[in-house]
């Protein structure tokens, strides 16, 4: 069963981090199955701003929690 991510949010890695530097976010979603050069730096920006990480096992999936049907690497929830 996939939950759905309700609520404002943010998908892709440009957009959050781009959130994340304007200080907005509290959990951020990353699909395991990302290229890893892109999303490590995203991961630090995270742990650096206090913001909960949370891997889901493939982009698929985590597109599909995000209600769009195409992959996603990463989702920011927003405040």
């Amino acid at each position: 069963m996939i939950d759905v991510l309700v609520g404002k949010k943010v998908i892709g890695i440009k957009q959050a981090s781009k959130a994340i530097n304007n200080g907005k976010g509290t959990a951020l979603y990353v699909a395991e199955d990302a290229e890893r050069k892109l999303i490590i730096p995203l991961l630090e920006l995270a742990c650096s701003n206090n913001i909960k990480v949370i891997e889901i096992d493939t982009m698929r999936n985590l597109g599909k929690m995000c209600g769009i049907d195409v992959q996603s690497s990463a989702t920011l929830i927003l405040e």
